[in-house]
């Protein structure tokens, strides 16, 4: 693979504007090329005895080399900033000639990158420099929890002078493991170190760095648990409701055992997620070092000029280049997760931090292409018996499609879904859309659209043959005996569905169903948790699944008040039609709940207009389903008016908001700035079909005439084309979200610190912030 191939590939996606631009100073090269090639003489024949292939000749190289000609091409100057901040400048030092302004142009980009990236690179360690000393406060913490915990008869009452760990200068102290005795030994390590001159004469402070020291801990290390509280994460309902109530963002330690697995668990993820800023700190300066170096290999085999010595030997000597503070944090990092959280098994502790990376497997291709191959065969195979049969023409047979097909497009419903979502990981894979990140996905048990593609058809495949036997059964006059076994196909099929969701073993990727089984949860309990945008993003989803939840509502009346009847029975059951209304309204309650804890969370008027966007959606879904169950002209007309509000807001909110396009001065005419994919036309198309099927439901209400159509056929077709509308919407609501973390530079997690420091000498800042990235 070539190196731009290579380069482009191993970027942080959110990083990209803070990389080398590798591209643009190849495009300067080929336009030097180009203008030496116009310019460079024919080269004169030469007879084949005549040319020299040993090498040996001399004479001709050194008859044009005069000195070192490094010094001669260019001259590397660094200047001095006010912020002691170190800025490059190269001057080219031949003669002017045509031709040349363009190495004069190279050299000066070549200027900009190195600042640019030596910058960027400085502020980030420098940022992890600043971490590294709140870890240094939570560890000392830590420690003296599991001391208090293991020993809880000490007390810091006796603490010694001068060896007290709540004094001001507790970030220096150690992060070692605790022992379980009464006065524990042990060797540690400092993690905010003293302040270490590099080799360009920068000064940039270093933690894990210096002098390994033997501390005491036992008695003296408990005055830390007086100046130290529990961060309130309002992650569950019973944080957030008595933060609610008694406003209380810290909780006063209990120093029981939950309590300290509870913190150990915390710190784990701190430390996790916190490695992995290091991890893509180091292949940054890696890449952007062996792109200058590519770069100006290339400018010396067009231009025969050698000036990639000395731009490298300034290349190196720059922050980018001499830093070492990223190789040391991560050594400092691993011995004290290994030490303390991985009872010093280095296996372990690995494991967790570098957790392996998912690989494709051939069996996944195998079967997905199989399970789609037998789910075609099967639907052709139902069509042709249907058509046989000439069910839609007789009586009874339109009758048993009108009862059965409800309780079979609930999987529809959900295969469409399930191979849009597999479309649009695809293309979010292909155009660098970091939906794993923005998702929080787990390393190594995320989903590929393979995968999702797997268990859409093989759900088809399974609905499609249950169906296709239950039809059989109830239509062959030979199978008579066997049809009271016929009604009982649909009721296995979702149980299975739903052993296969809830089984406890770690098979058919349980990680990733247990994700999707706690974002359901958190969907449903959507006020009392901190919504995120896992959750979010269902509850958007669940709003186009709308007539999926109605199917699954009659699965539970079909074979409540038997079956030969069924639908007609369910529609005149009053039950059955208050929750009718209710499974129409839950999902966007659910998201107006949302909305409302985000704006009491983060005052952000935004929010509440959202919540108000829902509101009104909730109300034309509750006007329209009285209309679809009453057929009243008053009905009528107030379904058309709220629908016709309510999909105005959503389309608006669609385009404007999570899509972020129609943005006013944009360099892209009604689109925005920054755009993923190369043809503008696709955001175009995609704005209409957008406003086309916001509106397409609104069929529901007036009076078109659709005579080739039954009703049941009718709602199927109209909920399929929400979902499609529902999939586009998803490919370019998380292009945003990709391209506002771009332009935010935000590639890692917010993850909250366990403890928070209240000294009063005190510190400068809370300690018990979030690690904003």
């Amino acid at each position: 693979m070539k190196f731009g191939k290579a380069f482009k590939k191993q970027k942080t996606p959110e990083w990209t504007e803070a990389y080398v631009d590798y591209n643009g100073l190849k495009h300067i090269l080929q336009e030097i090329r180009r203008l030496k090639q116009t310019k460079q003489p024919p080269t004169p024949f030469r007879p084949a005895q005549q040319r020299d292939f040993s090498g040996l000749n001399l004479q001709a190289r050194n008859s044009h080399s005069t000195g070192d000609i490094e010094d001669q091409v260019i001259s590397v100057n660094s200047l001095q900033q006010q912020n002691s901040r170190k800025l490059y400048n190269t001057q080219f030092l031949l003669s002017p000639e045509e031709g040349r302004e363009n190495e004069i142009t190279f050299f000066r980009k070549l200027d900009d990158e190195l600042n640019k990236v030596n910058n960027f690179y400085k502020d980030k360690v420098e940022e992890v420099i600043n971490e590294a000393s709140l870890l240094n406060k939570q560890m000392d913490a830590l420690i003296a929890l599991r001391t208090k915990v293991m020993n809880p008869h000490l007390d810091a009452s006796s603490s010694p002078k001068g060896l007290s760990m709540g004094t001001k200068n507790s970030a220096n102290s150690k992060i070692s493991s605790p022992s379980r005795g009464e006065t524990a030994v042990t060797e540690e390590t400092n993690l905010e170190s003293q302040v270490k001159q590099s080799n360009n004469g920068e000064t940039i402070g270093s933690p894990f760095r210096g002098e390994k020291m033997v501390r005491e801990y036992g008695r003296h290390s408990l005055g830390i648990l007086d100046r130290v509280k529990i961060t309130n994460t309002f992650e569950s309902p019973i944080s957030t409701i008595r933060g609610f109530l008694m406003d209380e963002k810290e909780k006063n330690l209990s120093f029981d055992k939950d309590e300290l697995k509870e913190v150990e668990e915390r710190l784990k993820n701190v430390f996790s997620e916190y490695y992995k800023k290091l991890q893509l700190l180091k292949n940054y300066s890696f890449m952007n070092l062996s792109a200058f170096s590519k770069i100006l290999k290339k400018y010396e085999k067009i231009t025969s000029r050698s000036a990639a010595r000395s731009y490298m030997r300034m290349v190196d000597n720059s922050y980018l280049g001499s830093c070492d503070e990223v190789t040391d944090l991560l050594d400092r990092v691993e011995a004290t997760f290994i030490k303390h959280f991985a009872k010093a098994n280095r296996r372990e502790g690995m494991k967790f931090l570098r957790p392996k990376q998912k690989t494709e497997k051939h069996r996944v291709t195998f079967f997905a292409g199989f399970f789609s191959g037998f789910a075609i065969a099967l639907l052709i195979a139902v069509s042709l018996l249907i058509e046989a049969k000439r069910l839609i023409d007789q009586k009874d047979g339109n009758l048993y499609i009108n009862n059965i097909l409800p309780l079979y497009s609930f999987y529809a419903y959900i295969v469409l879904h399930m191979l849009l979502y597999a479309a649009n990981m695809y293309f979010w894979r292909r155009y660098r859309i970091n939906y794993p990140f923005i998702f929080g996905f787990k390393q190594g048990t995320e989903l590929g659209h393979r995968d999702v593609f797997l268990l859409g058809n093989g759900l088809a495949m399974l609905a499609l043959a249950t169906f296709l036997v239950h039809l059989y059964m109830k239509m062959n006059s030979g199978a008579a005996d066997h049809k009271k076994y016929a009604e009982f196909i649909p009721l296995g099929l979702i149980t299975v569905v739903f052993i296969i969701m809830f089984c406890p073993f770690n098979i058919i990727y349980r990680s990733s169903r247990l994700f999707l089984i706690k974002c359901v949860y958190r969907c449903i309990c959507a006020p009392l948790y901190k919504v995120t945008l896992p959750d979010f993003f269902l509850a958007d989803q669940l709003t186009s699944q709308i007539q999926a939840m109605r199917s699954f509502e009659y699965y539970i009346c079909y074979y409540t008040h038997g079956n030969s009847q069924g639908r007609n029975k369910c529609n005149s059951h009053d039950v059955y039609t208050v929750f009718y209304f209710i499974v129409a309204v839950v999902p966007y309650w659910l998201r107006f709940l949302q909305c409302v804890r985000r704006l009491l969370e983060e005052k952000d008027f935004i929010h509440g207009c959202n919540g108000a966007r829902y509101f009104s959606t909730i109300i034309a879904v509750v006007i329209r389903t009285t209309f679809e169950l009453r057929k009243e002209l008053t009905w009528k007309v107030l379904a058309i008016v709220s629908s016709a509000i309510a999909t105005i807001m959503n389309t608006y909110w669609d385009i404007l908001v999570d899509w972020g396009l129609l943005q006013k001065k944009s360099k892209n005419l009604f689109l925005r700035d920054k755009l993923v994919l190369s043809h503008k036309s696709v955001y175009f198309a995609a704005m209409v079909l957008d406003v086309l099927l916001r509106f397409a439901w609104l069929q529901l209400i007036l009076p078109f005439d659709l005579h080739s159509l039954s009703g049941t056929t009718t709602l199927t077709t109209f909920s399929c084309l929400e979902i499609i509308r529902r999939g586009m919407w998803n490919f370019f609501r998380l292009e945003n979200e990709h391209l506002n973390n771009i332009g935010k530079y935000r590639a890692f997690k917010s993850v909250p610190l366990p403890f928070s420091y209240y000294d009063d000498e005190s510190d400068d800042g809370d300690d018990g912030d979030d690690k904003d990235d």
